[in-house]
C-alpha cells in the first residue's frame, strides 16, 4: 500500500501520434503501451464521500485491480490530493464487501491508457468516451517544466477529475449517458470535449 499527495494537471490531447514524439524527444519511455481501463466510483446513497470531495474507487486496469482512496484536495495551477493506494487480487470480491457495507457504484468510467515516464514522474496518455486527455504528474515545478518541453501552456491545465468532466460534457451536449463508458456515450467529433 502506498500514501502520497498525488499533484497533476490534465490537458486535451488533439493528435497522440504527436504527442507521443514529443515525449519520447523529451527522454520519456513508455512504461505501458495503451490498456484498457475500468473505473468504479463507490458511495452511499447520500453521497457522503463526493459531499467530503473524497473518492473510493475500484479500477481495473488490464488483468490488475487497483483500490484507491482520495482525500479532498486543493486546485491551484495544480490540482494536489492525498492518495493512498494498494493492488488487490479480485476487485469483484471488493464490489461485493462494499455494497455489503453500503457502499454502491456510483459512477463508471472507462479509458484506454498508456504511460509514460522519464524516471522523476509520469505523463499518461488517455483515450475516453468523450475525448483525449493526458495527465502530467510529479512534483509541480516538474510538471511545469515538462508541459513547456511538450509544448502545453499553462491556460491549457485542467484540474477537474474525470467524474466533472464529464458532468460539464454532458451538459454542453445535452447527453442523457450516466457513466463515461463507450456503451453510454456515442463519441463523435462534434461531441467530444475541447
Amino acid at each position: 500500500m502506498t500514501a502520497n499527495n498525488e499533484t497533476e494537471i490534465k490537458f486535451l490531447v488533439h493528435d497522440i501520434e504527436a504527442l507521443r514524439g514529443k515525449l519520447r524527444e523529451s527522454g520519456f519511455r513508455e512504461l505501458t503501451p495503451r490498456t484498457h481501463e475500468m473505473n468504479t466510483l463507490y458511495d452511499t446513497p447520500e453521497q457522503e464521500l463526493r459531499k467530503r470531495r473524497e473518492l473510493l474507487r475500484i479500477r481495473k486496469y488490464g488483468d490488475d485491480w487497483v483500490l484507491t482512496h482520495k482525500s479532498k484536495g486543493s486546485n491551484g495551477r495544480h490540482k494536489t490530493r492525498e492518495e493512498i493506494e494498494t493492488k488487490v487480487a479480485d476487485g469483484e470480491k471488493l464490489d461485493a464487501i462494499f455494497r455489503a457495507l453500503g457502499y454502491a457504484p456510483s459512477f463508471r468510467y472507462e479509458k484506454f491508457r498508456a504511460e509514460w515516464s522519464d524516471g522523476r514522474g509520469h505523463v499518461v496518455v488517455d483515450e475516453t468516451p468523450i475525448g483525449n486527455l493526458a495527465e502530467i504528474e510529479g512534483d509541480a515545478e516538474w510538471i511545469d517544466e515538462v508541459a513547456r518541453k511538450i509544448g502545453v501552456q499553462e491556460s491549457d491545465y485542467i484540474t477537474l477529475n474525470y467524474a466533472s468532466l464529464f458532468d460539464e460534457w454532458k451538459k454542453r451536449t445535452k447527453s442523457g449517458a450516466r457513466n463515461m463508458t463507450w456503451e453510454e456515450v456515442k463519441t463523435s467529433g462534434d461531441r467530444a470535449i475541447g
